[in-house]
């Protein structure tokens, strides 16, 4: 005997969800009562929180929008990713000396 897949709308999984977050129960409890799987309630959750989804083989599905389609596309990503690590390696260093320097005075 073979099982048909379900299929759920987006309302029923973002109230899903909702129900999860606002019981503050386990999930495999929540997901008993709706009636799923708890890996399917857990696969919501990560959607929800902008995760990507997890194939039926637990690792990331591969969507169309996960990789730029060309090259130059790629090498502008990579350029614009190298410069926001600059910026954030900048902020550090700068949030480690002031941490220093009031650590110093509070001596």
């Amino acid at each position: 005997m073979t099982k048909t897949r379900r299929s759920f709308t987006d309302e029923f999984k973002r109230e899903a969800v909702a129900l999860l977050e606002a019981s503050g129960r386990p999930l495999e409890h929540v997901a008993r009562e709706l009636g799923l799987q708890a890996s399917v309630l857990r696969n919501w959750r990560r959607v929800a929180q902008g995760h990507p989804p997890r194939s039926r083989s637990g690792s990331p599905a591969v969507s169309d929008t996960a990789m730029p389609a060309k090259p130059d596309e790629q090498t502008a990503e990579i350029a614009r990713l190298r410069r926001e690590l600059e910026r954030v390696r900048q902020e550090r260093d700068i949030l480690k000396k002031a941490i220093s320097i009031f650590s110093e005075t509070l001596r």
